[in-house]
């Protein structure tokens, strides 16, 4: 048994996580290609991007969190902002929305995201992102140290055969939920039932529209006929019935004919709204409001309600995400007495008459100066400092002090209700 082996903790059953399982092994080929579940298809991390509401979620959420700028501020002043090269250039030939999407991706996939810690001769970090499915975790009561306190251990399977073993301080690990307080689990793999039968409804309707069986009807005779007969009255029937012009007309068939339609069978019926329902339970499982999959049956497309859940969207299925993130870069990548933060007012603050009235209120209660909503709308200050005053509502004051004595007691001062304070 090797030392990574002896550093991993035993579990009751033998899977990839197993240590005496390497990497190599058939089990990992396994887990790469999916167990078949009770629909009948096999679900993985990379299959189940064939159901379109998969895929769709997935990328929402991925794109949403890696288009929010994250940023450095300094944790004495947590109102300064600082410079984070790690932040602004995480990874050398990726932008910096490629690396925060595959980060986002891989957890929401895989429930795990890997990247190597790299540092350059300046003490800069970058990182570069690890495939999920080459690396395991484990811990080592040996390998606890100051700078690594649970002792965690990463073993990567190397492209060119072998594996290695590093440690936190060479590769940035964010897991996503999971059991044991190391690695996320896969939701890909939690909702794997809900997702196979997705696939499966999916497989089943596109073998329905191969084999030919959406005929409109069947035309019938009392007399035996030839192939050539039966293509000749099959095209006398389309010349009388197709068209929009011929809509409504009246149609005479002779020799016996009838024209019997195919009635759309009810188990077709149940399958359409069997895939209807496995958006919803998709759009369940991620945590996104079904209207943002196009399940918008059950909603309109306009109005304040969309707003309110796509704030609530924000709020209940990106922040978490997003905070998860902040504070494992922080821990790991920023230098010390500096933290991460994303900037959320680009995805909170609303429509404009919604903006206008908060500005508004924030000016007139004397919170925000002008050069701070010029700053959220991305507008320069205005020039000569003309901006950096705060207005003082004159009809409120503070409960103590005696340059409000006059305000306290209800004095009317003749002024204005708010004016810039000197």
């Amino acid at each position: 048994m090797t030392l990574f082996e002896r550093a991993f903790r035993r579990g009751e059953t033998r899977g990839l996580n197993d240590p005496v399982v390497p990497l190599t092994a058939s089990s990992l080929v396994d887990w790469l290609s999916g167990t078949v579940n009770d629909s009948g298809m096999r679900v993985t991390e990379k299959t189940a991007f064939g159901m379109p509401a998969v895929y769709r979620a997935v990328s929402l959420i991925a794109g949403a969190c890696a288009a929010i700028p994250l940023q450095g501020y300094d944790e004495q002043d947590r109102l300064q902002k600082v410079e984070a090269p790690v932040l602004t250039q995480p990874c050398q030939g990726l932008t910096p929305f490629e690396f925060w999407e595959f980060a986002y991706t891989s957890m929401m996939t895989w429930g795990n995201m890997y990247a190597r810690k790299i540092l350059d001769p300046r003490g800069r970090v970058s990182l570069v992102p690890l495939r999920p499915e080459s690396v395991k975790v484990g811990v080592s009561d040996k390998a606890r140290t100051a700078d690594n306190p649970v002792g965690k251990l990463f073993q990567i399977a190397l492209a060119g055969g072998g594996d290695e073993v590093c440690t936190p301080q060479e590769v940035l690990h964010i897991p996503g939920i999971g059991y044991d307080g190391l690695t996320g689990v896969s939701p890909i793999r939690l909702a794997a039932q809900g997702i196979g039968m997705a696939l499966a409804a999916e497989k089943f309707s596109a073998k329905q529209f191969s084999s030919g069986s959406l005929m409109a009807g069947v035309l019938q005779t009392e007399q035996r006929i030839t192939p050539e007969q039966a293509d000749e009255l099959a095209a006398r029937w389309r010349s009388k019935v197709a068209g929009l012009a011929r809509a409504h007309d009246i149609v005479a068939l002779g020799s016996g004919a009838s024209f019997q339609p195919i009635q759309f069978p009810n188990s077709d019926i149940q399958m359409i709204e069997s895939r209807k329902f496995q958006v919803v339970e998709i759009a369940r499982i991620f945590g996104v409001p079904p209207h943002m999959l196009g399940d918008v049956e059950k909603s309109t497309s306009w109005g304040t309600g969309i707003e309110q859940q796509a704030i609530g969207f924000v709020t209940y299925t990106l922040k978490p995400w997003l905070t998860r993130v902040e504070q494992r870069i922080s821990l790991e990548v920023m230098p010390g007495g500096q933290f991460a933060k994303y900037d959320l007012n680009s995805l909170m603050r609303g429509d404009s008459v919604q903006r206008a009235a908060y500005y508004t209120s924030m000016r007139n209660m004397g919170a925000l100066n002008a050069d701070e909503i010029r700053a959220e709308e991305g507008l320069p200050p205005l020039p000569d400092g003309k901006g950096q005053d705060y207005l003082t509502p004159l009809n409120m004051s503070a409960s103590t002090g005696a340059d409000n004595a006059d305000g306290a007691n209800g004095v009317d001062n003749g002024g204005t209700d708010a004016q810039a304070t000197p």
